[in-house]
């Protein structure tokens, strides 16, 4: 029976996507991260800011407020608050220093990138040391990009899990990517590092299912790689020659120890144009990302139903054991020790 990580394991010192540029308008956005309910609004100037969504004067939620010039107002006093979460004003105060330290609101570093807004973990960490994790290729004219938001329920490591598991590809999705039948025995090797943890898939054919016609509708030997990044990436890449090459990119935010946010981003260049590729890349995505998305919480379902967890692993859980470790690891602040290792298994 496999270790996996207990519920609860809030990563510090890490950033995690709050909401789409698209979703953080003219008003407030309640928003939950890790458990901790914040509320993020435009300051002036049009920047990001996130505040713990609870005024200090009175407990209320700071999101039933309104954004007035780039300062957000509470909905119950009217005090209000900066891009810096100073109170800036009281009203009907009168000779009294407006922005005491007990009067100001808990911030979170908060940046905007790719089309996402990201929340540093930790409160009061003005510049942190490293910025938020950065999206391939979306700004390399040679690709095209399908993007997809959705919520799983399922704990951060379920979800990562899911998304590098190989196994159930050729049930889950069956015909859409793999098929149950194993024609052929590649070598995997795995890779841990201090922050991620990598598989890669020698000699492995072109996937059989739409995803794979895709891309090597000729057939060959791909180059296959799986990653983790902690605390919340997940990435899928494959190559074959010069032509073909795809990365889905998923960030998940945990919302609570059962519930994440999902940010997939698919970057594919193809041997045929990619605004032809477009309307069967979508729907397939969407498709394999709805699928997981039942099966998680099916598997959360029965995981409540009783009373906890209970794994029994084999070496093609190839990444699994890795995410477990690194999640752990960096929750506790312990070194994550190197590791490699190499296992067969049939596709």
């Amino acid at each position: 029976m496999s270790a996996v990580p207990p519920p609860g394991l809030v990563q510090p010192d890490a950033w995690f996507i709050a909401c789409t540029s698209a979703q953080l308008r003219s008003t407030p956005l309640a928003v939950t991260v890790q458990g901790r309910p914040l509320v993020l609004f435009r300051a002036r100037g049009g920047a990001p800011t996130a505040l713990t969504d609870r005024c200090p004067h009175r407990n209320v939620p700071l999101s039933m407020g309104a954004v007035r010039a780039g300062e957000l107002e509470c909905a119950y006093h009217g005090w209000r608050f900066d891009g810096e979460g100073q109170c800036v004003a009281v009203p009907g105060l009168v000779d009294a220093e407006v922005s005491l330290k007990s009067r100001c609101a808990e911030r979170f570093a908060a940046r905007e990138l790719d089309g996402f807004i990201w929340v540093h973990s930790t409160p009061g960490v003005d510049q942190p040391e490293e910025g938020p994790f950065r999206f391939p290729h979306l700004d390399d004219g040679h690709y095209s990009t399908v993007r997809r938001e959705f919520r799983v329920e399922a704990s951060l490591h379920a979800a990562v899990e899911n998304t590098l598991d190989v196994p159930h590809t050729a049930f889950l999705h069956g015909g859409l990517f793999r098929t149950p039948e194993k024609k052929n025995v590649i070598d995997v090797v795995v890779q841990r590092h201090a922050r991620s943890a990598e598989a890669h898939f020698h000699g492995e054919p072109a996937p059989r299912g739409l995803v794979g016609w895709l891309l090597a509708p000729q057939g060959g030997v791909v180059e296959h790689v799986d990653r983790f990044l902690l605390p919340c990436i997940a990435q899928v890449e494959y190559r074959l020659g010069a032509k073909s090459h795809v990365v889905a990119t998923t960030a998940f935010t945990p919302v609570s120890d059962d519930a994440c946010l999902v940010f997939a981003v698919v970057t594919y260049k193809l041997p045929v144009p990619g605004w032809l590729v477009r309307p069967f890349v979508a729907p397939v995505a969407t498709r394999i990302f709805g699928q997981d998305a039942v099966m998680l919480a099916r598997q959360r379902a029965q995981v409540k139903r009783f009373g906890g967890e209970k794994y029994t692993s084999t070496e093609l859980d190839v990444l699994g054991p890795q995410v477990t470790r690194l999640l752990k690891q960096s929750a506790t602040g312990e070194p994550a020790e190197p590791h490699e290792h190499t296992l067969r298994m049939k596709t």
